[in-house]
């Protein structure tokens, strides 16, 4: 209807100019001619909306919300994904690197449980590395913490424990966590008595230490919770049982408690090799692990190195040995674990 009326009020408007408006006198053929330049056609699609361009427009604007997003939750996030970030903050070495598992509470000594899987991996490759580090004659006692709580440190020390008993070597893991021990729990043992007994001389250092699985790995419960944790850690009896567990095992592992809540773990670095950081992927914060490291300059205590924890297992991030190991686990891991 558009374009016939169009080209109706075209026709109808040469028609008028010429035949009306400027017909000359005397019958003379009008000296005007009015011809229309392209006659009105039917579009085949609307002139409005024009989707093709909408699409483009909507597409570019997209892409530069999407970038600016991505742009500014990368500034504004500071939790530490992997070993990049870990160097921005420290100098220490990244000793190893351990993958996310949902079901690490259900089985939290992996090594044990599913000695093939990536994750068993990770820790001895853990194992490889830290038996590098402190290679002079002195003893190898090391307090393992992290900044915050739910970093994996107990899961940590345990596995790395037995993974390092598994050489041959004598191993001694102490829960030294005297505010929320959750090592005898961890290890399946009876945790009533144990390092606090020590410390207040009602018990014997060699009577307290409990032996796990086959190898020469021995753990000391924390025993009792105390109203003193830093003051007990921090004493001359905590300095002399460090002192002769060092002389006895191989390797000694020190649970302590996160760094930032409370000082127990600063203190405890005083009397050993040095300290092992645990950080969370994707969960502390790089101002997290840079105020708990600031705890070991200020004792002057070492920092031998960091393990990061609950690395992702796909995507670009990915960490781990699953390729090689993850379809060649041959243990039952329906099994109960182990108890000494």
């Amino acid at each position: 209807m558009a374009a016939n009326i169009s080209n109706a009020v075209a026709a109808s408007f040469s028609n008028v100019v010429v035949n009306q408006l400027e017909a000359p006198t005397g019958g003379q053929p009008s000296l005007v001619t009015i011809e229309p330049i392209e006659p009105a056609m039917v579009p085949e699609v609307p002139y409005l909306p024009n989707t093709r361009v909408n699409l483009v427009l909507g597409f570019l604007v997209g892409l530069a919300l999407g970038l600016g997003a991505a742009i500014l939750r990368h500034v504004l996030d500071t939790r530490i994904h992997g070993p990049q970030e870990v160097q921005v903050v420290t100098e220490a070495p990244v000793l190893g690197g351990i993958g996310f598992d949902p079901e690490a509470k259900k089985r939290p000594l992996i090594v044990h449980a599913d000695p093939r899987s990536s994750r068993a991996e990770s820790f001895r490759a853990l194992r490889t590395n830290l038996q590098f580090v402190q290679l002079d004659s002195g003893p190898r006692v090391f307090v393992v913490t992290s900044s915050v709580p739910g970093e994996g440190k107990t899961t940590t020390t345990a596995n790395l424990a037995i993974a390092l008993a598994e050489t041959g070597a004598r191993v001694a893991v102490v829960d030294g966590d005297l505010r929320r021990p959750a090592l005898a729990d961890y290890m399946g043992l009876e945790g009533a008595v144990g390092l606090t007994d020590v410390l207040i001389g009602r018990a014997d250092l060699k009577d307290v230490l409990q032996k796990w699985g086959r190898n020469d790995l021995f753990v000391l419960p924390a025993g009792r919770i105390p109203p003193n944790p830093s003051e007990l850690l921090g004493s001359a009896g905590m300095a002399k049982v460090i002192a002769e567990l060092g002389k006895t095992f191989n390797f000694v592992l020190i649970d302590a408690p996160p760094l930032l809540p409370v000082t127990d773990a600063a203190v405890l670095s005083k009397f050993t090799t040095g300290a092992i950081v645990i950080v969370a992927a994707g969960r502390t914060k790089r101002t997290e692990l840079a105020a708990a490291l600031r705890s070991f300059e200020h004792i002057e205590s070492k920092v031998l190195g960091v393990v990061l924890t609950m690395l992702p297992t796909k995507g670009p991030d990915s960490y781990g040995y699953g390729n090689y190991y993850g379809g060649y686990s041959d243990v039952d891991t329906s099994k109960p674990q182990l108890k000494a």
